[in-house]
């Protein structure tokens, strides 16, 4: 009896703690290779999946993390869940070191809060013309 209470108490917790996981999936759409060019300035992208629907879309704030400075992204137009910013690089750079950081709030009881969630490390090489 105690056996049985115990199997259908364990089920129900694995029932709850599966569907409290949240997925949030960043992919790095940044080319890890980029020619030098002469304004200095280069093109990031990256796109944005979440399994969580609290999520308030309009909430969301993503940027590109380099080294301590943060670099504010902005939707791209046609494309649901992809951003892009163009950040500029010293002349001297050879080799960037980056990240995503991504800033949002999601609907809680009895308030809404906020989260964030920052990508792998990426590196892209700038090679010369």
């Amino acid at each position: 009896m105690f056996r049985a209470c115990f199997q259908v108490v364990g089920l129900a917790m694995v029932a709850i703690v599966f569907s409290a996981c949240q997925t949030h999936t960043i992919t790095n759409l940044t080319p890890g290779r980029q020619s030098r060019n002469d304004a200095g300035v280069y093109h990031f992208e990256v796109s944005w999946a979440s399994s969580q629907q609290s999520i308030r879309t309009h909430s969301m704030k993503p940027f590109v993390v380099i080294g301590q400075e943060f670099y504010p992204m902005e939707r791209t137009p046609l494309v649901k869940g992809r951003w892009e910013a163009f950040v500029p690089v010293p002349v001297a750079e050879k080799e960037l070191h980056y990240r995503y950081k991504f800033d949002y709030e999601y609907k809680a009881i009895p308030a809404t809060r906020g989260d964030s969630k920052l990508s792998a490390p990426y590196t892209m090489t700038i090679v010369e013309k």
